[in-house]
C-alpha cells in the first residue's frame, strides 16, 4: 500500500486497463511524491473547493485530499478512468465528486461554492484553451482563487515570457494583464507513463484585483493579433488592420512607430487597446 493506504498507482493501472490514450493526451504520474509537491505548490487547500481536469488513475487527485483539500471535483472524459477514481472516492468519503464530460464544455463555475482553486496536470491537447477559457471569465476577479497547472514547457515558457524574448507573444501579454504568472518548477519526461517527448513545467496563476490598463479584453486580442501576426514587421505597418493611421496613434502614445510587437510591454498593448 503507498502512504495515503491506498494501492500503489502502477497497481491501479494493471488492475483497471487504463493505458495512457495519446487521443486523449494523456500522459499518467505514477510518482506519488511529486504529486503532492504539485499540490503543496498551490498552497493551502483546507477550506478550499479544487477543481482538477483529467485526473486519469487519480495520481495528483490523491494528493489533492491527502494535503487536505476540503473537496475535490475531478473532471475527467475517460470512462474508463472512472472505478480507480471511485475507489478514492470511497476512501475519502463525502470529499471527491467525479465528472464524466469535455472541460471544455462544462460550466465550472457552477461546480463549486465557496473559495476555490484549480489544480490540473492539464491533457497536452486542450491546455491552452482551457486556460484562455479561464482568463476569459466575464466577471474580474474571477470564481476561482488560484490557477496551479502543468504544461509543455514550451506553453509554459510563452506565458511568463518577458518583452523582447522569441516565445513573448499573445500567450504572455492576456495571461500577464490578467494574473501574476510565475514558473514554479519543471518536470522531467521520465516521470510520466508513458514519457512524453517533452519537458512538462507548472505554472501558477494568481489573478490580479484590476487589470491594467483597464481595456476590454476583445481590444487587447485585437491588437495583440495584430500586432503579433506579422510579427517581423514594424507596428505603423502590422497595426494597419485595427487603426486607420497607426503611426498617429503610435506616436500619441510615445511608442516608436517603428518599433515591433515583441518590444512592447503588456502595458503598451492594454494602451492601444484603449485606443480602441
Amino acid at each position: 500500500m503507498s502512504d495515503d493506504g491506498l494501492p500503489p498507482l502502477r497497481e491501479v493501472i494493471q488492475a483497471h486497463g487504463l493505458a495512457a490514450n495519446k487521443a486523449l493526451g494523456q500522459n499518467f504520474l505514477f510518482d506519488l511524491n511529486l504529486t503532492r509537491r504539485i499540490a503543496r505548490a498551490a498552497g493551502t487547500l483546507e477550506g478550499f473547493t479544487i477543481i482538477e481536469v483529467g485526473p486519469g488513475p487519480g495520481g495528483l487527485t490523491r494528493a489533492l485530499l491527502a494535503e487536505g483539500a476540503s473537496k475535490v471535483v475531478a473532471i475527467e472524459r475517460d470512462h474508463r478512468a472512472l472505478p480507480a477514481l471511485a475507489d478514492i472516492s470511497a476512501h475519502y468519503p463525502d470529499r471527491l465528486q467525479v465528472i464524466e464530460g469535455d472541460a471544455l464544455t462544462i460550466d465550472m463555475l457552477g461546480l463549486t461554492k465557496g473559495p476555490t482553486k484549480i489544480i490540473a496536470n492539464l491533457p497536452y491537447n486542450i491546455g491552452t484553451p482551457l486556460l484562455i477559457a479561464w482568463l476569459s471569465t466575464a466577471v474580474w476577479p474571477p470564481w476561482y482563487q488560484s490557477l496551479t497547472l502543468m504544461f509543455q514547457k514550451e506553453v509554459a515558457q510563452r506565458i511568463v515570457a518577458r518583452p523582447g524574448s522569441k516565445a513573448y507573444g499573445r500567450l504572455s501579454i492576456i495571461s500577464q494583464w490578467r494574473c501574476e504568472v510565475k514558473m514554479l518548477f519543471d518536470v522531467n519526461r521520465i516521470a510520466f507513463i508513458p514519457p512524453p517527448k517533452v519537458t512538462s513545467s507548472i505554472v501558477q496563476f494568481l489573478p490580479r484585483l484590476k487589470c491594467e490598463p483597464a481595456c476590454s479584453q476583445n481590444g487587447l486580442e485585437r491588437v495583440t493579433a495584430a500586432g503579433f501576426g506579422q510579427r517581423r514587421k514594424m507596428l505603423r505597418q502590422s497595426l494597419k488592420s485595427v487603426f486607420a493611421d497607426p503611426e498617429r496613434v503610435l506616436l500619441k502614445l510615445g511608442i516608436a512607430p517603428t518599433a515591433r510587437a515583441e518590444e512592447l510591454r503588456v502595458e503598451d498593448f492594454g494602451r492601444l487597446a484603449l485606443e480602441l
